[in-house]
């Protein structure tokens, strides 16, 4: 897969004659900085970023690494030439409004009718204003599963709240016994529901656990960072699907469009159903809010500066592909599920693997056979470096030996952690390389050539 810089480049040029049209009536003024010395510089930069796997090829099916979508790279290009701030509409007034449209967008596809919400950063800061406001709504523990992302832990103790992992199933899904028994307790303020996993891309029971919301008076955040976008995915499993259908109804929601929506980095969303929320945000400032009688996005943000490229890429991606179910959009992400339970079926029928929970997303887990957890652990990491020398890339995950027992009943366990495989296969392109991958792992597998 090459890179198509120069077509790409063609239409940035186009892009960049039409902006800088807008500006046209400008007085001449010389700008201070050159080009001198600007491609020494810039050969150096691209011989240095050779030092990287290449996390644009399908051979790439390790960690959660995408290549944003052309229109993407090319729009977030084009806006770096006036550099927005969408902080206030001083400094990003059309890209401002970019990302209200694109982040209503986000909310239609979850069947949000009211929200408030914006673009972050990133996941981590979006989890951050949900668990800070949903401290402030419900005061009380933070509890997530022990697969959920380890921000929540780390957040909440930046917040200065007290956090509590809740012990998870085989499938890495929250157990929902346990969830109760802590529920009982009387002090939760907020479970955190993950919707995709992004160790093993497990999905929580949104759905029960919405049915216990009344009784025990908690707050719903579903963190969606990894896996929100496959609410719209057709091959989404049907217990999958009854928690998805039922995002709407949490009282926060975070999706990371810089993972299967096609951005750069950062580009997180935190999204909430009461957009009355706004009101904890408040606070004053003497020099931004006042070109417009109109909501400004650092009044409803956390952060302040924050890059109006981000928001003119992802609404131009938006526009190309529309996150409709059935659409173009939507197809990329079931050739991802498809890919995921190909390469499992794969596994589970090679001598060398053991497959371990069916994918409920696009992230395959397996281990490398073995007698025990010490000597399977170490096939892994010797597959995994094998693997790469052979231009496929995967990627590595501990996991309790006790629950990878549950797939795996006569491994011994002679250490508490189980090194295993892992792959992410979050592009298209990986459901025609499933083949390729199962061969390389065959040769590489004990007893392979």
């Amino acid at each position: 897969m090459q890179f198509r810089h120069d077509s790409e480049l063609a239409l940035l040029g186009d892009a960049l004659r039409t902006l800088e049209a807008g500006f046209s009536d400008l007085p001449e003024a010389e700008a201070y900085y050159g080009l001198d010395g600007v491609a020494a510089v810039l050969k150096a930069a691209a011989r240095r970023m050779q030092d990287n796997y290449p996390y644009h090829h399908p051979g790439y099916a390790g960690q959660m690494l995408k290549p944003p979508h052309p229109v993407a790279r090319l729009a977030y290009a084009l806006s770096l030439w006036l550099n927005p701030n969408n902080h206030a509409l001083d400094g990003g007034r059309a890209s401002s409004a970019m990302e209200t449209e694109s982040v209503a967008a986000i909310a239609r596809m979850f069947g949000m009718q009211e929200f408030l919400g914006h673009l972050c950063g990133g996941g981590t800061m979006a989890n951050l204003e949900a668990l800070w406001v949903a401290s402030r709504r419900r005061p009380g523990r933070i509890v997530a599963s022990s697969q959920a992302h380890y921000t929540h832990g780390r957040l909440s103790e930046v917040l200065k709240l007290d956090f509590t992992a809740v012990p998870v199933l085989a499938s890495g899904s929250m157990d929902l016994r346990a969830l109760r028994g802590l529920l009982e307790k009387k002090d939760v303020g907020t479970v955190v529901v993950t919707l995709g996993t992004t160790g093993v891309g497990a999905v929580d029971p949104l759905a029960d656990i919405l049915e216990w919301r009344d009784e025990f008076g908690f707050r719903v955040h579903v963190d969606a960072a990894y896996g929100g976008y496959f609410h719209i995915a057709a091959e989404l499993h049907d217990t999958a699907r009854r928690h998805y259908d039922c995002i709407a109804q949490a009282d926060s929601v975070v999706v990371d469009p810089h993972k299967h929506g096609l951005q750069p980095y950062g580009c997180g969303c935190v999204l909430f159903s009461d957009p009355e929320v706004g009101l904890l945000y408040k606070h004053d400032s003497r020099y931004t809010y006042f070109t417009s009688p109109e909501l400004h996005l650092g009044e409803i943000s956390l952060e302040c500066s924050r890059p109006g490229a981000a928001a003119v890429a992802l609404w131009a991606t938006q526009q190309l592909l529309p996150m409709d179910a059935g659409g173009v959009f939507a197809g990329g992400l079931d050739r991802s599920l498809l890919a995921a339970r190909k390469l499992r079926h794969a596994i589970s029928e090679s001598a060398g693997y053991v497959a371990l929970m069916h994918p409920e997303l696009d992230i395959v887990i397996y281990g490398v056979h073995a007698g025990d957890a010490a000597t399977a652990s170490e096939r892994a990491r010797t597959v995994f470096e094998r693997a790469a020398a052979r231009d496929l890339h995967l990627a590595l995950i501990d996991l309790p030996t006790a629950m990878v027992r549950q797939y795996w009943p006569q491994l011994e366990a002679n250490r508490d952690t189980v090194t295993c495989l892992r792959s992410c296969l979050m592009k298209p392109e990986h459901l025609d390389q499933i083949d390729e991958i199962r061969a390389t792992l065959d040769l590489l597998s004990p007893g392979g050539t």
